[in-house]
């Protein structure tokens, strides 16, 4: 069994309702968009937080990161707003 950590911040976060997450992703997910996708689908939360109407950035073991990205499972995803306030 190999978990990914999954990070959210700011207003992600807030709709989210956690700071992060461990989950173990289906090992059919390649990329960093299917994950997205994946984890959207959970609950009207992730989806509210994470569809694809919505503009996120996104990193993959703390490296910047687009949709197309491959995914490391077991590593950490995060999920934040485009601009973020410190």
């Amino acid at each position: 069994m190999t978990t990914t950590t999954i990070r959210y911040f700011a207003g992600v976060r807030e709709a989210v309702g956690v700071a992060s997450e461990q989950l173990e992703l289906p090992a059919t997910l390649r990329t960093l968009g299917e994950a997205r996708a994946w984890l959207a689908q959970r609950d009207a939360r992730h989806a509210a937080a994470l569809g694809a109407e919505r503009t996120l950035r996104m990193a993959c073991d703390q490296v910047m990161a687009d949709a197309d990205a491959p995914l490391r499972h077991g590593g950490e995803i995060a999920f934040f707003p485009p601009v973020t306030g410190g």
